[in-house]
């Protein structure tokens, strides 16, 4: 990585290939290396609403990444090696409740983690334990709080590629959760090791199979509507962005008064 790297944005968004149009024609392109990789793809850095934005899309440049095989480390490592602070991160969802149809935008506030041997620390040793009853920013969650955008919701996280079973989704929906994802741990709290402000911005783009009978998620379907809903979802981004605070947020400084292993970047 050039040295100059460093501090050229301070907001990212982590998002998939709809948001290539997010900036303006004169975004600059960046390609990092970390200690753990390199991440999905190259960061476009560029103006948002006057912010410095850095774009990093989750899945790669072609969607080469499935769920389960994304760098995660490597992904929220660079975003912080180019002076981000805060992160958002739009991703698809299915719904687990019949009342959140597809088209709705939910600003969760829990996550529940159901993925399984993905590495989820930068901290293999020193015994390092972060604070994270609440995952995500309250900060970033108000700014995200757009138009009509939901407020709360618990996403429950699966290992992937595959879709639920319809026990499992029926399972999901008994424990009160509402939306179910596939990436969205590790990467809340490898944020949080890294003390970034994290929000996701979820988009409902199926019924998941345990809603409706008869029915199942494919995948064409979603990719079908999380394209129809790309625009609105943009201009929901942009203005999250415009109204991100700045500053220290106290809530994701989690490691005051704490000698870490290693040294964050």
């Amino acid at each position: 990585m050039n040295k100059d790297a460093q501090g050229r944005a301070e907001i990212a968004v982590i998002g998939g290939s709809g948001f290539y149009s997010f900036f303006a024609d004169d975004a600059e392109e960046i390609v990092l290396d970390t200690p753990y990789g390199a991440p999905s793809a190259p960061i476009t850095l560029g103006e948002v609403e006057g912010r410095q934005v850095a774009f990093l899309p989750r899945h790669g440049r072609n969607h080469e990444y499935s769920p389960h095989t994304l760098p995660y480390r490597a992904n929220m490592w660079a975003l912080r090696m180019l002076g981000v602070s805060r992160v958002f991160a739009p991703c698809a969802v299915g719904s687990l409740v019949p009342e959140y149809g597809p088209g709705t935008v939910v600003i969760p506030d829990q996550l529940v983690d159901r993925t399984s041997g993905r590495v989820q620390t930068y901290f293999d040793e020193g015994g390092i334990h972060v604070e994270f009853a609440d995952p995500y920013c309250t900060q970033l969650r108000a700014a995200a709080l757009q138009d009509t955008a939901i407020d709360g919701g618990v996403m429950v996280v699966v290992e992937g590629p595959r879709f639920s079973t319809r026990a499992e989704s029926q399972w999901f929906a008994r424990q009160g959760w509402t939306l179910v994802n596939m990436t969205g741990h590790p990467e809340a709290v490898l944020a949080r090791e890294l003390e970034l402000c994290y929000a996701p911005i979820a988009l409902v783009t199926d019924l998941d199979a345990g809603i409706e009978s008869g029915q199942g998620v494919k995948a064409v379907d979603v990719f079908a509507e999380f394209q129809k809903n790309i625009e609105p979802l943009k201009s929901l981004v942009r203005s999250a962005v415009r109204d991100a605070p700045t500053g220290e947020c106290p809530t994701c400084r989690v490691h005051t008064g704490i000698t870490l292993p290693i040294e964050l970047p």
